[in-house]
C-alpha cells in the first residue's frame, strides 16, 4: 500500500529547524564540502529560481539581514550580477560587516563592486523582483521594527518575491508569523524542508515550495530525526485489484449516522462518496424526516430511520456526524453509537456535530480505532482554546486533540495535519476549491470506506485525507478553483481510488 521506496527521500520528510541547524555541519562534512560551499549553492539555487519565475527581469533587489540567511542573499547577488542583472543590495544596517560564512559572501559582493544600501520605497518600486534573505529559521520571537517596516513595505508592493528557506518573519516550525511576516511568490527552502511552511498561514505565506538538498541528502538523511512525513499521493500504491471471489460483505458494512431534519444533504454526500470510494455496503441512519432526500436518486444507499441498535450491530465501521445536529434525536443517536462502538471496539469516524457533542462530555470516550476529523473550530472546542490558538499552532494542537482522546485527528484546512500520539503527517495536497460546503462530508465518508475495506486507523487517515484532496487539485487543475461543488469530487475519487 505504502511505497517505501519514494518515501525515503527527503522530499517526503518534515525536519524542524533545529535539527537542521545541529545536522547540516556533520552532513556537510560528511559529504566533503564546507558550510560556505553549502551557501554557494543555496545562493545559486535561489537565483535560478528568480530566473525561473522571472526570467526576463533586469532590476533585482535583495534584501539581507545579519546571519547565515543573508550569505545566501549575497551569493544570490552576485549570481544576478554576473548574469548581467541590476542588483540592489538593501540592509537594515548597511555598513555592519557580518562575521562568518556570511560576512565572507558579504566580502565576495563587496569586492566584485556591489554595494549596501539603506532600504527605501523608491528602490523597491524601481525593482522587478524581490530576493527575501531579511530573516532566517533562528527567529523564534517577535521581529524588531526596522525589520516590520521593510516587510509591511514589501507586502504593499506589487512585487514578486522568492523568501531564502523561510519567508522572513515566519516561524519556521509552527509557520505562525512573528509580529510581521513576508507574503512569498516561491520559497527556496534548503537541506530539509521547515513543517511551519506546509500548513495553515505558513503555506499560505510561503507561496510555490521549493527544495533545494544542497547536494547533502544522503549524509543529513541518516543524522537527522524527522518530525513529520509530507504526504502526496504518488507514495501510495493504490488498494490494488479485487480478487474475482468476493462480495459485497467482502469491502465492509459502514454505518453513515446524521442527517437530521433539514440537514439531509451532508449525511448524503458522506454516505455516497463512502460508496465512491469502494465500500461493499453503506447504510445511513437519519431522522425520519430526512429519509426521502437521502434516498432519492440513489438507490444503491439502504437508508433507515429505525432502530439504529439493530443497524449498529449490523455495521463493521460508522461514521458519526455529517448533519447530525445537536437536538435531542442527534444526542441520543450519538450516545447510543459511542457506546455500542466503545464497546465493540468498532472503527469509527467522529465528524461535525458529533465533534461539538463529544466536547460537551466530561470523560472521553476511548475507542481503539478512532478517527476525529476537526476544523480549527470544531479543534478550538474539543481542547477549551481559541480558533486563533488553534491556527498558530496548528501541529501544537492537532497532536493534544489526539492525546486527549487517544484517537487519530485530522486537523482539516490548507496542510491538513493527521496526529496519531505516536506519528505526525501533513498532506501536501488541497487548494482553496475545496472551502465549500461538504467538502468535509465527502472526506469524512472516504475514511469511513477505507476503513470499512480493512485499512488501518493510521493507513486509512493518511491514504484518505490525501485522496480527498489530490481528487480536489485534479478538478481545480482541468476546471477551474472557483464554482466546485463537494459532489463533484466523487468521479475524481474513484479515478484515483482505482489507479
Amino acid at each position: 500500500m505504502l511505497d517505501t521506496q519514494l518515501t525515503s527521500s527527503l522530499s517526503y520528510k518534515l525536519y524542524r529547524a533545529e535539527e537542521v541547524r545541529a545536522n547540516e555541519q556533520q552532513a556537510a562534512s560528511q559529504s566533503g564540502c564546507e558550510m560556505f560551499t553549502l551557501m554557494e549553492r543555496a545562493g545559486e539555487a535561489v537565483f535560478r529560481q528568480c530566473q525561473h519565475l522571472l526570467p526576463n527581469t533586469d532590476v533585482y533587489m535583495v534584501l539581507v539581514g545579519q546571519g547565515n540567511n543573508a550569505g545566501d542573499g549575497y551569493i544570490a547577488a552576485c549570481n544576478a550580477r554576473q548574469a548581467g542583472k541590476r542588483v540592489i543590495v538593501c540592509a537594515v544596517e548597511p555598513d555592519r560587516r557580518l562575521d562568518g560564512d556570511a560576512g565572507r559572501a558579504q566580502q565576495n559582493w563587496l569586492d566584485a563592486g556591489g554595494a549596501i544600501e539603506a532600504f527605501d520605497e523608491e528602490k523597491l518600486a524601481s525593482a522587478g523582483l524581490v530576493v527575501d534573505a531579511l530573516l532566517g529559521t533562528g527567529i523564534n520571537t517577535y521581529i524588531r521594527n526596522e525589520f516590520a517596516d521593510i516587510i509591511d513595505k514589501v507586502n504593499d508592493a506589487d512585487v514578486p518575491v522568492v523568501s531564502i528557506d523561510v519567508p522572513s518573519g515566519l516561524d519556521a516550525n509552527s509557520g505562525q508569523s512573528l509580529g510581521r511576516c513576508i507574503q512569498a511568490d516561491v520559497t527556496v527552502t534548503l537541506v530539509g524542508i521547515k513543517p511551519g511552511l506546509t500548513t495553515g498561514a505558513g503555506k499560505q505565506s510561503s507561496g510555490q515550495l521549493v527544495f533545494e538538498d544542497l547536494g547533502i541528502s544522503k549524509a543529513f538523511s541518516s543524522l537527522a530525526k524527522p518530525f513529520a512525513s509530507w504526504l502526496d499521493i504518488n507514495q501510495f500504491k493504490g488498494l490494488g485489484p479485487r480478487k474475482t471471489h468476493s462480495h459485497k460483505g467482502t469491502y465492509g458494512r459502514l454505518l453513515c449516522i446524521g442527517g437530521n431534519k433539514g440537514t439531509a444533504g451532508a449525511i448524503r454526500l458522506s454516505s455516497e462518496a463512502a460508496l465512491r470510494a469502494g465500500a461493499g455496503m453503506v447504510r445511513a441512519f437519519v431522522h425520519e424526516n430526512s429519509m426521502v432526500q437521502v434516498s432519492a436518486g440513489r438507490p444503491e444507499l439502504m437508508v433507515t430511520s429505525e432502530n439504529l441498535e439493530q443497524a449498529l450491530e449490523w455495521a463493521t465501521c460508522v461514521v458519526i456526524g455529517p448533519g447530525l445536529g445537536q437536538d435531542d434525536w442527534a444526542q441520543r443517536a450519538f450516545g447510543t453509537a459511542m457506546k455500542h462502538c466503545q464497546a465493540q471496539q468498532k472503527p469509527m469516524v467522529i465528524d461535525a456535530d458529533a465533534l461539538n457533542l463529544l466536547s460537551r462530555q466530561a470523560t472521553a470516550f476511548t475507542i481503539s480505532s478512532c478517527i476525529l476529523t476537526p476544523h480549527a473550530g470544531e479543534a478550538a472546542r474539543l481542547l477549551g482554546v481559541s480558533v486563533d490558538d488553534v491556527e498558530s499552532e496548528r501541529f501544537n494542537y492537532a497532536k493534544q486533540c489526539a492525546e486527549r482522546y487517544h484517537a487519530t485527528c485530522i486537523l482539516k484546512g490548507a496542510g491538513t495535519i493527521i496526529d496519531n500520539e505516536n506519528a505526525v503527517a501533513v498532506c501536501r495536497h488541497g487548494n482553496p476549491a475545496m472551502a465549500t460546503a461538504g467538502s468535509g462530508d465527502v472526506l469524512s465518508g472516504i475514511l469511513g470506506a477505507l476503513l470499512a475495506q480493512g485499512l488501518d486507523t493510521q493507513l486509512a487517515s493518511r491514504y484518505g485525507v490525501t485522496l480527498h484532496a489530490k481528487a480536489g487539485d485534479d478538478l481545480a487543475e482541468h476546471e477551474g478553483q472557483r464554482g466546485m461543488l463537494a459532489g463533484d469530487l466523487f468521479n475524481a475519487v474513484r479515478t484515483l481510488i482505482n489507479q
